[in-house]
């Protein structure tokens, strides 16, 4: 199976609330909440494919992002890299431009959310990390 390179975004806003979205039910862990992001394309860097990414699906103009952790998961049915980056610096009010549903959570409400299974050591690093 072919590896899909993801960029994922871990969007800070200036009350430390993080950016959630609801993945759609159509889709690969539909249903499921995620850090937005998504795949980097050909001749893209990460940090081009966040700022894409991030634009299209929740209306956000990223000035600059700083890498966090890399995750190499293997789904039954997919194997994901996911090249995580944490968003400080960011203009415009987030909505989800794909009809999905967002939400700006603190950190200690992550849990309560259902996350990937290859989201799971993202949620652990960001509950051990001071915002």
């Amino acid at each position: 199976m072919k590896r899909i390179h993801v960029a994922v975004g871990v969007i800070v806003n200036p009350a430390k609330k993080i950016l959630i979205a609801q993945r759609p039910i159509n889709l690969h862990q539909g249903g499921k909440w995620e850090f937005p992001g998504g795949k980097v394309e050909a001749n893209e860097s990460v940090s081009q494919a966040l700022t894409r990414e991030l634009f299209e699906e929740v209306n956000l103009v990223v000035q600059s992002t700083t890498p966090l952790m890399n995750i190499s998961y293997d789904y039954p049915d997919k194997n994901v890299l996911l090249d995580i980056h944490w968003v400080h610096n960011f203009q415009g009010l987030a909505k989800g431009r794909e009809g999905q549903p967002i939400k700006w959570v603190t950190k200690e409400q992550l849990p309560n959310f259902d996350f990937p299974e290859a989201n799971s050591a993202i949620v652990n690093h960001i509950l051990n990390t001071t915002l």
